[in-house]
């Protein structure tokens, strides 16, 4: 096992570490990259697959991602490409849930609405710097939601999910928070404050 430690490091340097391990390999090995954000995980992924590798990854805590890069051996030498950076897809935009549900009137239809609202937030070309959760809404971060996929997806993209703790110590479901992170109405507050526009489905 090879580690390349790239946590702080900007693009391209993530991507420029990893490549340099690899081509230094004599034979089948692995090769663990750690980064601190999910734009560095979506450059090095990019960039170890087009060069052969089987390409796994995970987000080990906050402001940790480890990506795992199995090789046969060193790439083929290639004509030497630019690396390209990805861009951050999220915007400050703030995305506000306080309901199991979407809009008045029949709930089983409100509830089929917010989990088609969570859906089309996933196929957004700019993504939402944040998704907070209270009240109603910290039941779809838990065990049991039908949008768990959609939330960890978004999470996976770099989307900060918080779940407010007072609901979900209200609700039972402390201990049955599937995504994202548990925070205050404190940090709810400051988040809303700071946000360049905030959505409320």
């Amino acid at each position: 096992m090879i580690t390349v430690n790239a946590m702080g490091d900007n693009c391209p340097i993530p991507v420029i570490k990893t490549k340099k391990a690899m081509q230094a390999l004599t034979g089948p090995e692995t090769i663990e990259v750690l980064v601190d954000n999910e734009i560095a995980v979506q450059n090095v992924t990019k960039m170890a697959s087009a060069s052969g590798g089987q390409v796994s990854s995970e987000k080990v805590s906050d402001g940790e991602f480890k990506i795992t890069v199995q090789m046969e051996g060193a790439p083929a030498l290639a004509e030497e490409e630019e690396t390209s950076c990805v861009p951050d897809a999220r915007d400050h935009t703030v995305v506000v849930v306080s309901s199991d549900r979407m809009g008045e009137g029949n709930d089983e239809l409100g509830k089929v609405l917010i989990k088609g609202f969570i859906f089309a937030v996933t196929q957004l070309d700019t993504l939402p710097k944040t998704m907070l959760f209270y009240n109603g809404g910290a039941t779809l971060t838990a065990e049991g939601s039908d949008s768990l996929e959609d939330l960890k997806s978004l999470e996976a993209q770099g989307v900060e999910i918080m779940t407010c703790g007072t609901c979900l110590d209200y609700y039972g479901l402390k201990e049955k928070l599937k995504v994202g992170t548990v925070t205050n109405m404190y940090s709810i507050v400051e988040t809303m404050a700071k946000a360049g526009r905030i959505v409320k489905p």
